[in-house]
């Protein structure tokens, strides 16, 4: 049984408020998956969603509009409303009693006056309020029945609203409990209210809600969660990770930075978990030391030596040999010298699949991931680096990073050109040298489109499980020219099929580069893992 709990809002309670960084942890997860700004923002709204940081799950409106339902129906089951203007209909007869008698005795018990009178009383009246306006333009002889007669005119249209209110609901009420008449009329209002707000909520419009209503009629965590929603997109804004562009609510280069952070923390998060693989290096490029580790000086190290630890090392010695610290005689043995880090500066570019069957089984939302990622740890670990992402599905074409966010793949387009990705990054290769440039592939599955000079050729796998013949030729030629330039190309393959698997085969072949097959869940794992590997294993 669910349960929820209500308390009257007094002013002691907490203030809600909603943290923007775990907003937008909440909204990339739905960028990722192809959403707009806007249309993100409206699922959040609807859906709601969890904040990770705060261990709390904001309610959608869909969830809000269930917790008014359910107060409703606590108010259907607990009373009836059947009887409630009973007392209202005994007040009039009592006035028309008195009103009558009075009648009688000024015009006589036979005058037009009575049977008029009697003509009003008994006609044919839909309802109690009909019977109350028949009323309205009558001279009542009975002082006091008419200033009670008044009294019921002036609660004519409540009692109207309580009638239709009966017509439409009345059914609905199973309850025991006999509902007079002002409390009748204090369900139907809250009832309004309540769907009110329900029918505010489904179509967005919480400014218009009250919250000191809310405060009365949902539980604790609900009416933290609707501040919640309210706010949201307001608190993203001041916060510096939305601002509105012209075609509505677009990220800031803060938010996409967060975005790419947040990418890289949950790729290393899997490493923590993971068995990494290590790989021969040689040792190349410019070193950096690292501060806190060293090791015993070897035949052919270069004499970086630490010189605090060398010469604890020679006292150490001195103390265990029996013979005098000062001064200090150091022997080869005694050298430390610091690790080091080699590295130089690369360019690396992602070739992303973006063709229509990268939507399938979370692939594309993953790889979009494992691009953020990248990005973030190359522009703060490597900032010498170059970096571009590649999209290609028909055709091929950079993806600045500042979109790579909102990025989504090419619905209904079925064709992967890598060829074209290829030459795209070799382009950008050109135009950014570096004395180590690779290509990063994620794909799904074998070239099935590719350019004849300049005419864009698509092919369709010969049968089930075939391959696109001229495809794949065209793709491996420019594998070829590619790999002459001296570019590496390491292939990350989302999909086992053999097509895919023989062509990889290949291309890897041709290029000598590494081929890997992996899962969307673990491809942040093996990407990045492969990335750092490749920056030691080539510098070192």
């Amino acid at each position: 049984m669910k349960v929820h709990r209500y308390s009257r809002w007094d002013g002691s309670q907490e203030e809600f408020s909603l943290d923007a960084k775990s907003a937008l942890d909440a909204l990339s997860e739905l960028l990722m998956e192809g959403l707009d700004v806007d249309e993100a923002l409206e699922w959040m709204r609807r859906g709601g969603f969890d904040l990770g940081g705060m261990n709390f799950r904001v309610m959608g409106a869909e969830e809000l509009i269930s917790e008014l339902r359910e107060r409703v129906q606590e108010l259907l089951d607990r009373y009836r409303i059947d009887q409630s203007t009973e007392a209202l209909a005994r007040k009039l007869e009592t006035i028309l009693d008195r009103e009558e008698r009075a009648q009688r005795e000024a015009h006589g018990l036979e005058s037009q006056a009575v049977n008029e009178f009697m003509e009003r009383r008994h006609g044919d009246h839909a309802s109690l309020s009909d019977a109350i306006e028949a009323f309205r333009s009558h001279e009542f002889a009975d002082d006091e029945a008419g200033e009670a007669y008044r009294e019921l005119l002036d609660e004519l249209d409540r009692l109207r609203e309580l009638e239709e209110f009966q017509r439409e609901h009345g059914e609905r009420f199973q309850g025991d409990e006999a509902a007079d008449y002002e409390k009748a009329q204090e369900i139907r209002e809250q009832i309004q209210a309540l769907q009110q707000m329900a029918r505010d909520l489904a179509s967005g419009n919480l400014q218009e809600i009250s919250l000191d209503e809310l405060r009365e009629l949902l539980s604790e965590d609900g009416l933290q969660s609707f501040v919640m929603l309210r706010d949201m997109e307001q608190t993203l804004q001041d916060e510096g990770f939305l601002r509105r562009g012209d075609d509505g609510m677009e990220l800031t280069p803060r938010a996409i930075r967060r975005i790419g952070a947040q990418a890289l923390a949950a790729v290393y998060s899997k490493l923590r978990n993971g068995r990494a693989g290590s790989h021969e290096t040689l040792h190349r490029g410019i070193a950096t030391p690292r501060p806190d580790e060293t090791r015993p000086w070897a035949f052919g190290d270069a004499l970086d030596v630490h010189v605090v630890r060398t010469v604890l090392n020679g006292v150490k010695r001195a103390v265990a040999e029996g013979r005098p610290t000062t001064p200090v005689q150091l022997c080869v043995d005694d050298l430390e010298v610091r690790e080091c880090d080699f590295s130089t500066q690369t360019t690396t570019i992602l070739l992303l699949d973006m063709s229509w069957s990268m939507s399938w089984a979370g692939r594309f939302p993953a790889a979009k991931r494992v691009a953020l990622a990248l990005d973030h740890l190359i522009r703060t670990r490597y900032p010498r680096d170059d970096f571009f992402v590649v999209g290609f599905s028909t055709r091929a074409r950079e993806l600045p990073i500042k979109e790579l966010p909102l990025a989504r793949w090419d619905m209904g387009d079925p064709f992967t050109n890598l060829q074209d990705g290829l030459r795209v990054a070799e382009r950008l290769i050109s135009q950014h040298p570096s004395p180590s440039p690779q290509i990063l592939v994620i794909t799904d599955g074998q070239p099935t489109a590719y350019f004849e000079g300049r005419e864009l050729r698509v092919e369709w796998p010969m049968g089930f499980g075939g391959v696109s013949p001229h495809a794949v030729a065209e793709t491996l030629k420019t594998v070829r020219r590619v790999t002459r330039r001296g570019i590496t190309i390491n292939t990350f393959m989302l999909d086992d099929a053999p097509e895919l698997v023989g062509f990889v085969e290949r291309m890897t072949e041709i290029n000598k580069g590494r081929a890997f097959f992996t899962m969307p869940n673990q491809l942040g794992t093996f990407l990045t893992v492969d990335y750092l590997a490749e920056k030691r294993s080539r510098f070192r």
